[in-house]
């Protein structure tokens, strides 16, 4: 069976994007100018660090919930792996699976844990019961580690989103659309705070859902409300250069199966370690409110990944592996192209809106972040050794770090123009899985942990990962390297590190432990253990 849209749609698909620059930028300021608005709204009620870094705990359970799956649901969910599974068919839709897999974990052991334990940041949690110095500057490191990989993808997606939109082919052009969306990211995050970012994120979660839901409808209602049309037409589409082998696994990874392992422990057990995650798990008020928050992310994002399986499909049926990879913006523009196929400009300027404004939330949500972890773990832990008598002064060198991070995050996407942004998140997974998870769960589970298990799984689980993402055919001797196939100092044969640096992190964490004859408070643990089971002490901690 043939694809039901006619030729010439599809090749025009990525012309008329370009045709109507103007629908789309008034798309695009409507947007802006309303979550503007309300971010201005949010951020008058910003006064100190617990309004800023944690919404002044104020969120229910069901809000923090739709906040979590628009942090959670970044541009490579919508973006990269819709262009996955177009291009490479199931193995593109691993990624799904492996992100949603992946909450498991956070809710079966760490969620409510943390809201426990912690205040504004995952160091709270790891230094608890730990020397502090040592340890969160190590989870500092590792966090802006964690938060600078993740910004890179969105950044790269904003690039290639808008430029599809405007039709921008060149890179500095593209470049200039990168500036303007780290621009827009810093005065999000200096004006509303955490409060006005998660109310971002709250909007965008209902657009996004929303959104993929009505094309998940439109895609199987133009092909008789069955999914197996939808494939068919996928694999007889005449850009489809891979036949059947679109529908089975090893279009990607078939060559070396271990790579996918490797893929696979990063994403199950690397959410877990996101520093922005575990941080949305302060701005509720209780614990039971930040279990009910991951339930509710659970089947949001459940459902959200679900719609990718059709999105991808209707995407290579529709529109076409060739057409996508030579739009601008290449395999993250299939989302947008299925919806100009489906219906024209102005689902296209709404969908491209949409994946706006995720990109816009997340960057958003990883830039306070990293605020956080630098104002509050380095300069009034450590710099300051806790003793600072003006609360208004951490918010202030939190608001100097979020313009760096910006400026850095401009500079770190313009240079992964082109790259798929839902494989770049999947490094970040592999950092977050490498250097953050052995030591949370260590610090929460084992009485035996000392500092210097922390430090040496946090640095050594990162240095670990980076290295190997370094040599990697992530950066050089493959034709989707960084510095292309000319270039090639690649020893390391996996695109993600995780099946090597997740196990050196425990490791290090074990030894380190084991070697440390000075030990710990067992007072500090045993009081952390009450607290992170019972929640008893959390909430006066988290006044002082």
């Amino acid at each position: 069976m043939t694809s039901p849209i006619p030729d010439n749609v599809t090749l025009l698909a990525a012309e008329t994007a370009k045709n109507n620059p103007v629908l789309n930028i008034s798309i695009f300021l409507i947007f802006v100018i309303v979550t503007l608005t309300i971010v201005l709204r949010a951020g008058r009620q910003k006064k100190d660090a617990n309004d800023f870094f944690a919404g002044g705990r104020s969120f229910k359970g069901w809000q923090n919930g739709f906040a979590i799956s628009g942090d959670y649901l970044s541009a490579a969910s919508f973006l990269g792996i819709v262009g996955a599974i177009a291009i490479n068919g199931y193995d593109g839709f691993l990624y799904s699976i492996g992100f949603l897999v992946a909450w498991l974990v956070a809710l079966l052991l760490v969620a409510e844990l943390t809201r426990n334990s912690g205040k504004f940041t995952m160091a709270d949690v790891l230094s608890f019961r730990l020397k502090q110095k040592p340890v969160r500057v190590a989870a500092a490191i590792t966090t802006l580690a964690v938060c600078f990989f993740y910004l890179l993808a969105q950044m790269a997606g904003a690039g290639g989103l808008v430029s599809l939109l405007l039709g921008i082919d060149s890179k500095v052009g593209q470049s200039v659309v990168v500036a303007v969306v780290g621009v827009l990211m810093i005065v999000y995050v200096l004006i509303g705070g955490m409060k006005g970012t998660t109310w971002v994120q709250i909007i965008k979660a209902f657009l996004l859902i929303g959104g993929a839901l009505a094309m998940t409808l439109w895609v199987l209602a133009s092909h008789g409300m069955n999914f197996n049309t939808v494939l068919e037409a996928a694999v007889n589409h005449p850009e489809n250069k891979i036949g059947e082998a679109l529908l089975a696994p090893g279009a990607q990874y078939g060559k070396l199966p271990i790579d996918f392992v490797s893929l696979a422990l990063a994403l199950v057990l690397g959410t877990a370690g996101l520093p922005h995650v575990l941080m949305r798990f302060y701005t509720v008020p209780t614990a039971k409110e930040a279990q009910k928050s991951v339930v509710w992310a659970i089947f949001l994002i459940g459902g959200f990944y679900l719609f990718t399986l059709v999105l991808g499909y209707g995407a290579a049926a529709m529109v076409g592996a060739d057409t996508i990879a030579k739009a601008p913006g290449g395999v993250n523009s299939a989302a947008p192209l299925l919806a100009n196929a489906l219906g024209g400009p102005l689902l296209l300027g709404f969908i491209s809106a949409v994946a706006f404004a995720t990109i816009l939330a997340v960057v958003a949500g990883l830039t306070i972040t990293a605020a956080a972890s630098f104002a509050h773990d380095i300069y009034v832990s450590v710099i300051k050794h806790g003793q600072v008598t003006d609360p208004k002064t951490e918010v202030k060198v939190a608001n100097r770090t979020v313009v760096v991070i910006g400026i850095v995050a401009i500079v770190g996407g313009i240079g992964v123009q082109g790259q798929n942004i839902a494989f770049l998140v999947a490094l970040a997974f592999a950092v977050a899985a490498s250097a953050n998870l052995p030591t949370i769960l260590f610090s929460l589970f084992w009485r035996r942990f000392t500092t210097r298990g922390a430090v040496w799984s946090m640095i050594g689980g990162l240095a670990t990962a980076l290295i190997l993402i370094f040599f990697s055919p992530v950066f050089s001797g493959a034709e989707t390297s960084m510095f292309g196939p000319d270039v090639n100092f690649a020893w390391f044969p996996l695109s993600n590190p995780g099946i090597v640096s997740i196990p050196v992190g425990f490791l290090l964490a074990i030894i380190g432990s084991l070697t440390d004859k000075r030990g710990e408070d067992p007072q500090k643990a045993s009081e952390m253990e009450v607290r992170s089971l019972t929640g008893y002490g959390a909430e006066k901690a988290t006044e002082h």
